[in-house]
């Protein structure tokens, strides 16, 4: 059970720290409609992790099982391919970067955030933790990760809820302070938020490619 948390932690830690989807909560949270646009925002970005998770860990499980000290060639080559991928993202977010002066581009459907509403906050979050592809792929790590690991579906189920508390955290945290105290929560959302726009390209830039060297060492340490 430990060597699976081991594996899925800093997939889970890659999840949490996007910053894309953490303004477009904080942006949620500073909105007219903000406690009911950011609890939606929030239970799509769960429900996105949840369904992607569980259906790569199904997945994964379908993979032969074998001795445990065996090598694990078809596991091995998920992990190298996934890991690659990621170190492809890693080196398009650090070639986007803003040079000199320039503002940082963000999405432009986070103009419209402010018109949002619940039904649709939903829809976006599930889109950007489901769909979006840097979390799809370390998604796609855990759940092969979990599911390949042959452990019994009790401890695959524990690994799944950690995973997902975890990649979850960085949009609940906000939120649930916000539905707790909202007044004094909107001077350091809006610090944080700026932080994130400046820096979003160079951390993503650092943690794809952390995660996507790690990925391909476990990858080569199945065969």
């Amino acid at each position: 059970m430990g060597s699976i948390i081991g594996e899925i932690l800093p997939l889970a830690l890659g999840v949490a720290i996007s910053p894309i989807p953490i303004i477009a909560a904080i942006l949620m949270l500073l909105s007219p409609k903000a406690r009911g646009t950011s609890v939606g925002f929030l239970i799509g970005w769960v429900v996105g992790i949840t369904v992607a998770v569980v259906v790569f860990t199904l997945l994964a499980s379908i993979i032969p099982a074998s001795d445990p000290d065996a090598s694990k060639p078809i596991a091995g080559w998920i992990k190298i391919i996934l890991g690659a991928l990621l170190l492809l993202l890693a080196a398009r977010q650090f070639r986007g970067r803003p040079t000199g002066d320039a503002e940082p581009a963000l999405p432009k459907w986070m103009s419209a955030i402010d018109t949002m509403n619940v039904q649709r906050a939903i829809v976006l979050g599930f889109l950007l933790s489901a769909v979006n592809p840097k979390n799809l792929l370390m998604a796609a790590g855990g759940g092969v990760a979990i599911g390949g690991a042959g452990a019994s579906v009790g401890a695959e189920v524990i690994a799944i809820v950690v995973f997902i508390v975890i990649a979850a955290s960085s949009v609940a945290v906000p939120v649930i302070a916000y539905l707790v105290a909202a007044d004094r929560m909107a001077a350091p959302l809006q610090s944080l938020r700026g932080w994130l726009v400046l820096n979003n390209t160079t951390v993503m830039a650092i943690l794809l490619l952390v995660i996507g060297v790690v990925m391909v060492g476990k990858g080569i340490g199945s065969f």
